[in-house]
């Protein structure tokens, strides 16, 4: 199996940035979601079609995504096990490990605006929108110029 990860790993990586895209798109989309839906008056019109919105958002894009950006990364990493040498890949893995939890915060988030509770401000929405962006810049980075190669 290792064997034929490694023979296609240009192919899953294709999926893998593909997945990436598709997560990042989300991850910087729904916290402007949030930044419209903590303003909205509880139960009124706005905030019951955000809240139709962030469930879409997350159930049929950023979850099948991220899903996706796990699963092919794994994939990439039991075809090719020497990049776990690499130290680039490990600051890499954790600032994934980070936008998961992000990813997972945001899930909170929905389920008490769902609830019509306004979890934080929209300043806060606002300012949280720039972790994904930021947090994807460095990744690019640590995957493409590779500081720290072993």
């Amino acid at each position: 199996m290792s064997a034929f990860l490694a023979e296609h790993f240009l192919w899953l990586k294709a999926f893998h940035v593909a997945a990436v895209i598709f997560w990042m798109a989300g991850l910087l989309y729904l916290p402007r979601l949030f930044v419209y839906h903590s303003t909205a008056t509880p139960g009124g019109e706005l905030s019951e079609t955000l809240k139709v919105q962030e469930a879409k958002l997350l159930r049929v894009i950023m979850g099948p995504a991220s899903g996706a950006v796990w699963l092919l990364g794994l994939l990439m990493l039991w075809g090719n096990p020497a990049y776990l040498s690499e130290p680039w890949l490990h600051i890499k893995l954790a600032l994934v490990v980070g936008l998961t939890g992000l990813h997972h915060f945001y899930m909170i988030a929905r389920r008490k605006f769902a609830r019509d509770e306004r979890p934080h401000t929209e300043r806060f929405w606002r300012i949280l929108n720039e972790v994904p962006a930021l947090t994807v810049i460095a990744i690019a980075i640590l995957v493409v110029v590779k500081p720290f190669a072993a």
